[in-house]
């Protein structure tokens, strides 16, 4: 899932020539008789193709006149592919999109509408993201979110109650401050000083990246510089610097494992590469200032506008997203979490330790901070936005003078 951190910036170029795809095949829809439906996807690349392959088994077994051709692709060369193919309207019946490519596929018409979606069997925050106006237009296959780590241990040493989902920015500060001791070594906490972070952490202090209509810059005010100052703060204080390797790859895995870090913002797919370690370590929804936020990247399938299947597509993205098949082939081949909301079919996930408090990864579903809509310049402000909050955090430019600048900076990059 830590894939889904990179932005796809020719997804605008997706969205555009998908327009000119969307009418190349008719409108199809009610299926009778055998058929057989495309899928072409990316969520199973790099080691899970055998696992997609024992869900798609099972749908056809259950569905004897539907047979499901896959196509897989890696996620650096999958988006390139379906520009090429929505341009020429070729693209699956069904197919995979995340959350940062799906708004402007979405806007250009080439998704079918989905009907009649059982809401109930998904995480309600996570399916939203693929919904516009109250329509569902795909469903969410796979989720993973930011939350908080911390070493119970050092918190024992210190005296200290550990982290609950009630904690505030305040309360993080206070046990950071004191559980910081440099001359042994030991940072109080580590959160990457980025664009991620930051349009994350603006939205904890009450406010947005971008206005209502995605047209300018929002964060030039107080709690854009506050975020700004809670994450550029830290450095130096009670985190380490850039001087002092952070930022650098696996610096702060390594620093947790060493029992070096009291508290770690990072995600959950860190869970399974920490592992089990000499101390004692869980994890909780990360603080918020005046309300929560989580960071959660997620993926869905959605249907072709073009698919002449669509009631065979759609039963497959449902099959796809919400039997429990696919939730007992994911669990118990650790391929990232299902967004499907009956805990009991997660129990295997849940009961697993350490950590002891895995309903924190479900909790944190229940405030997502939305991610802003960039438009075809966004790895370049999401660049311009993690340089000036490493120059605040060195030291060379101050919150007050530099968030102002940068906000005319991207309001003047959005298109």
């Amino acid at each position: 899932m830590k894939k889904t951190l990179v932005a796809t910036t020719a997804m605008a170029a997706v969205g555009a020539l998908a327009l000119a795809g969307c009418s190349a095949s008719g409108d199809g829809g009610t299926d009778s008789g055998p058929v057989t439906i495309t899928y072409s996807n990316f969520i199973s690349n790099g080691g899970n193709e055998e696992n997609l392959q024992t869900i798609v088994d099972a749908f056809e077994a259950e569905n004897p006149d539907i047979t499901v051709e896959v196509t897989t692709a890696p996620y650096s060369d999958y988006f390139t592919q379906l520009q090429t193919d929505l341009a020429a309207g070729t693209q699956a019946d069904v197919f995979d999109v995340d959350a940062g490519s799906f708004p402007n596929i979405q806007a250009s018409g080439a998704l079918a509408e989905l009907t009649d979606v059982d809401a109930s069997a998904y995480r309600t925050s996570v399916l939203e993201t693929y919904a516009v106006d109250g329509a569902q237009y795909g469903l969410p296959t796979s989720f993973s979110d930011v939350v908080l780590f911390y070493n119970k241990d050092l918190f024992d040493a210190a005296g200290l109650e550990y982290p609950t989902a009630d904690w505030t920015w305040d309360d993080e500060m206070a046990a950071a401050e004191a559980l910081t001791d440099t001359a042994a070594g030991v940072w109080g906490d580590y959160q990457p000083i980025s664009y991620y972070e930051y349009y994350k952490t603006v939205q904890q202090a009450g406010g947005d990246f971008l206005n209502a209509d995605n047209s300018a810059a929002a964060f030039d005010s107080e709690a854009g510089l506050r975020a700004a100052n809670w994450l550029a703060g830290k450095s130096g204080t009670v985190m380490p610097t850039a001087e002092d390797g952070a930022g650098t790859p696996d610096f702060d895995s390594n620093l947790f494992k060493d029992g070096k870090l009291a508290m770690w913002h990072t995600g959950i797919w860190m869970i399974s590469l920490v592992g089990d370690l000499p101390f004692a370590w869980d994890i909780a929804v990360e603080p918020g200032d005046v309300q929560k936020a989580s960071a959660v990247f997620s993926n869905a399938a959605v249907v072709s506008a073009n698919s002449e299947h669509k009631e065979a597509a759609q039963k497959w993205a449902e099959f796809l997203t919400s039997s429990q098949t696919m939730v007992d082939v994911r669990l118990s081949s650790g391929w990232e979490l299902p967004a499907i909301s009956d805990d009991a079919l997660l129990a295997p996930y849940l009961e697993l330790t350490p950590p002891e408090n895995r309903a924190a990864v479900f909790e944190a579903l229940e405030n997502i901070a939305v991610a802003p809509q960039l438009g075809t310049n966004a790895t370049e402000i999401q660049d311009d936005v993690t340089n000036t909050l490493g120059e605040i955090a060195a030291g060379r430019a101050s919150a007050d003078d530099a968030i102002p600048a940068l906000a005319d900076q991207v309001t003047g990059l959005l298109e």
